[in-house]
């Protein structure tokens, strides 16, 4: 049986989208832009914040698992112009920057 969170679940995955840094600062300008730290699933936590889920949102927060972007990331990202994957979870629009793999 497919329940109201997995279709929105399916919703924002195909909302996701990836952008460069530039197409972003628009967003950080407003306040609305939201970090999402490196191996944390994005879709699960756009999830999290559109259902409301003020325990778990609250908990990412507190160990800083996702934040507001700060300036001191928007000059870091502005000069190295990564990109990132970003869902909008309005108001927020949540980034999470691509993490370029490693060559072994």
């Amino acid at each position: 049986m497919t329940t109201p969170s997995d279709i929105l679940r399916a919703k924002l995955n195909l909302e996701t989208a990836q952008l460069a840094w530039v197409e972003l600062e628009r967003h950080f300008a407003r306040g609305v832009a939201i970090k999402v730290a490196p191996g944390m699933d994005l879709v699960n936590t756009a999830l999290q914040v559109a259902e409301n889920n003020a325990a778990t949102v609250q908990e990412w927060l507190a160990n800083g698992r996702i934040a507001r972007v700060e300036m001191h990331d928007a000059e870091d990202w502005h000069a190295r112009q990564p990109m990132f994957w970003t869902v909008v979870v309005a108001p927020w629009v949540l980034v999470q920057e691509v993490l370029k793999e490693l060559d072994s």
